[in-house]
């Protein structure tokens, strides 16, 4: 699960939003293209889509948190979508599960587009 590579689609939607949907685990060794893509990123909606993110280490963590930072810094939102129960976790035992906002699906995060 660790050795497969991360891959990142993005997807930019017609209401001016980006989804980044992000397939394999976030780790120190590859999260790199991910905070390049966030740091590139004007659109006032940000959604990363971790549905399919199987595995995170604290690097990863510290990337997410990051975009989180810098996003909110400029004005923008963040919202992560599809978190799943081990994601929910290593938020909270890093104790920052509080910074995100979270979707179950990228529709209703498309849909919290509005609260911008």
């Amino acid at each position: 699960m660790q050795d497969k590579p991360l891959e990142i689609e993005k997807i930019e939607d017609a209401s001016g939003a980006t989804v980044l949907r992000l397939h394999g685990p976030l780790l120190l060794g590859n999260f790199f293209p991910l905070q390049t893509m966030v740091r590139s990123d004007n659109a006032p909606l940000l959604v990363i889509d971790v549905s399919d993110m199987p595995y995170i280490d604290s690097a990863g963590i510290g990337c997410l948190v990051g975009a989180h930072v810098s996003r909110e810094n400029s004005g923008r939102r963040l919202i992560l979508v599809g978190a799943n129960d081990r994601l929910l976790t290593s938020l909270k035992v890093t104790k920052v599960d509080q910074l995100f906002a979270l979707a179950p699906t990228v529709e209703q995060a498309l849909a919290q587009k509005a609260g911008v």
